[in-house]
């Protein structure tokens, strides 16, 4: 049965329709797995003599195993942000004679076989030799690296559960911020010394192998607590049950004065606030407001305040356009076909994805009026990229959004949720982010301030003049690729 699931899953990877546009992705995605193979193994063999130098009259392996507790929760917090359960297309399987269990069981497997697992491994084998070669006996150096891989494991099967019990939450990253946050400071004032007591544990390991069983079963156990909870929900009516909730009405009146278009932005208003994926897009409004101040503030950044103040005005100012536009028409994707069968005009319903990211440009600049406090330069330059986002940014990610070929599900938790991301996701911050602050910057070296500001302005402006053709042309390649979307977006990503 193993293998048949193996066989399908190698099918639907190269078979969707989804994979091509992902190959840029994908190729980009092999190159930093190299980089971080090779960035372990260089750890690995250097790591020895670096803390005889920094340290020397500590042992090398206390003085490792003293840090084990600081790589446990910076692991356990990369894996929240960016390892997902690799679920399969479990559903059509619901209906044939598999065995649920059966299923469980290859996802949990899978899971195993990530490659967050293996990638210490490239880091103690080689400080595990440096050991050896220093006189530490063999079979304790065995059992730290079997160790080391069993705490790998560990904290793999604990990340899916710390998933399940916070994604019921709006912003589901706090909680585990929040807890790791705390066990950091407990450590680092010296109220609880976790990193010592880790290491005691390690070590008593080590000298003992016969131990290696209690971290043995405590996977075990972390494997039955997720197969209950993934066997508990792999029904194939589990989407179709949902909690109780008071109805919630509001009051949209306001959006008549669009026009054509009002029923469009009704739409997209009550997805962005009935659904938890598209609501993420309101509350990071707030970190985009309050952006600048990371660098405006910060006493290192005087000398190039003014260079950078152009990547914080497009930042700050377009940063609903920036998530909200990334995934047009994605966010409509549960319902592509049955909106593309109706007798509606595409350029009202694109018309209104680019009223809703000007307006919350205007709003984005205005509220951000008092970072005149730093001066007029940089209300300017805020002004500047304002335009420059309605003028140029709009259209560039309403252009990206006709490749978009990803489903979302509007349900999934919001934070660090890369699901609908390919390769233009990526590659589009490149015109939207680094395009206006190169030439700001050159402008502003070359020349002058005041003509930089300018020529951002002028660029935007020219994009307002030419609207109608702009959008014309942007309507014309969605429809061009509108079959090709309701076929990727029929299918499960």
């Amino acid at each position: 049965m193993i293998k048949h699931f193996i066989n399908l899953q190698w099918k639907q990877f190269f078979r969707s329709t989804y994979w091509q546009k992902s190959v840029a992705l994908n190729i980009l995605l092999i190159f930093f797995g190299l980089y971080m193979i090779v960035s372990f193994l260089s750890l690995g063999v250097v790591l020895y003599p670096l803390l005889q130098k920094l340290f020397p009259d500590t042992d090398p392996f206390l003085k490792v195993n003293s840090f084990i507790f600081q790589w446990i929760l910076i692991d356990l917090l990369m894996r929240f942000f960016f390892q997902k359960l690799p679920m399969m297309s479990a559903k059509p399987l619901l209906t044939l004679p598999v065995k649920r269990s059966s299923i469980v069981n290859f996802i949990l497997g899978k899971s195993s076989l990530a490659f967050l697992n293996f990638l210490p491994l490239f880091a103690t084998i080689p400080f595990g030799v440096q050991l050896i070669r220093h006189g530490c006996p063999t079979d304790q150096v065995i059992t730290w690296v079997v160790l080391m891989f069993l705490l790998s494991l560990v904290i793999n099967f604990l990340n899916f559960i710390v998933e399940s019990l916070s994604s019921e939450t709006e912003l589901s990253f706090l909680p585990i911020i929040l807890v790791t946050g705390t066990l950091y400071g407990l450590n680092y004032f010296g109220v609880v010394s976790f990193s010592t007591l880790i290491s005691n544990v390690v070590v008593s390991i080590v000298e003992n192998p016969v131990l290696l069983i209690v971290p043995v079963l405590l996977i075990v156990a972390l494997y039955f607590i997720n197969f209950k909870a993934l066997y508990k929900k792999l029904y194939i009516d589990n989407s179709l049950k949902t909690k109780a909730e008071k109805v919630k009405t509001t009051n949209l009146e306001w959006t008549k004065r669009f026009g054509d278009i009002a029923p469009f932005m009704q739409l997209d208003l009550k997805l962005i606030m009935r659904n938890k994926r598209p609501r993420s897009s309101l509350f990071i409004l707030i970190m985009g407001l309050f952006y600048g101040l990371f660098f405006y503030m910060n006493p290192g950044m005087k000398q190039g305040i003014v260079s950078f103040s152009i990547f914080v005005g497009v930042f700050s100012t377009g940063i609903f356009l920036i998530n909200f536009g990334q995934f047009i028409p994605a966010w409509d994707s549960g319902y592509y076909k049955l909106l593309m069968s109706q007798n509606i005009k595409y350029e009202q319903y694109l018309r209104s994805k680019f009223s809703l990211m000007i307006v919350s440009v205007a709003v984005m600049f205005i509220l951000g009026i008092p970072y005149v406090y730093f001066g007029w330069k940089i209300l300017l330059a805020h002004f500047a990229a304002a335009v420059y986002n309605i003028g140029v940014n709009s259209y560039i990610i309403l252009f990206a959004g006709s490749f978009n070929r990803k489903k979302i599900d509007l349900n999934q938790r919001a934070a660090f949720n890369y699901q609908g991301t390919g390769a233009v996701q990526w590659l589009v911050g490149i015109p939207l982010l680094v395009m206006p602050m190169v030439i700001f910057v050159v402008l502003y070296k070359l020349v002058n301030f005041e003509v930089a500001v300018a020529v951002i302005c002028l660029l935007g402006v020219l994009g307002i003049v030419f609207h109608q053709k702009l959008m014309k042309f942007i309507t014309q390649k969605y429809l061009d690729s509108k079959y090709k979307m309701i076929s990727a977006f029929d299918q499960d990503n």
